[in-house]
């Protein structure tokens, strides 16, 4: 008899196999990142099909194979449509999802970074923050939660909003870190901080971002 877990969380990325599965990744709150196959996912129809797309965030049922868990049922409470919607919007979406898929691992505790993604996504939907000041702040939380950030560099260079923004940031509980907006002065500065952040703390090239960026002068 097959054992079954139940996990919670946002499927980070999927990627096809064979005609009609899939293999997708999964940020879940019980058991860190996961590996799990979706058969017939890509079958016409399939009750997977828009359930293993990247962003949506639900209940998953799984049991173990060989290498990898095998999803046998799906239930999604936020598939994250306006964002899909949305051609830039779903841009920013995919490149926190690879930072998520780069930071975390297999039977890690990510709460913290699973809550991240979650609320950070939800700010791209509702729109009342820009998507480039959510990825500023999503850039420093991130560093933030797994214990990289270096604080505010270059102090006596910024202006105060920026150092302050900075500060709130660092502190602020998830739920509370997409509450406010800044000047035109403030967000460049911000972005010279997460570039400065991104080379010299993470170092690794994401090609979603280098897509982001490219999309973003393109605009």
């Amino acid at each position: 008899m097959q054992d079954f877990v139940e996990v919670t969380g946002i499927v980070l990325k999927a990627v096809p196999v064979l005609e009609m599965d899939k293999r997708i990744t999964v940020l879940t709150k019980e058991r860190g990142k996961i590996s799990a196959f979706a058969r017939g996912a890509k079958k016409p129809g399939s009750r997977f099909m828009a359930a293993t797309n990247p962003f949506c965030y639900g209940t998953f049922r799984l049991y173990e194979g060989k290498t990898a868990y095998n999803l046998s049922e799906v239930r999604i409470a936020e598939y994250f449509e306006n964002l899909r919607e949305d051609f830039e919007g779903a841009f920013y979406g995919m490149y926190f999802c690879d930072v998520a898929d780069y930071y975390t691992r297999e039977n890690n505790d990510e709460k913290e970074m699973l809550k991240l993604l979650y609320v950070s996504l939800k700010a791209l939907t509702k729109g009342a923050v820009p998507h480039e000041l959510v990825q500023y702040i999503f850039e420093m939380k991130a560093l933030v939660v797994n214990g990289e950030f270096p604080g505010v560099l270059q102090k006596e260079m910024l202006l105060e909003s920026t150092v302050y923004t900075i500060q709130y940031v660092m502190q602020a509980p998830f739920e509370k870190l997409y509450t406010f907006k800044v000047s035109d002065a403030v967000l460049q500065q911000l972005a010279e901080q997460c570039r400065i952040y991104r080379d010299r703390y993470i170092g690794h090239r994401f090609k979603s971002l280098a897509v982001l960026e490219n999309c973003r002068l393109k605009n």
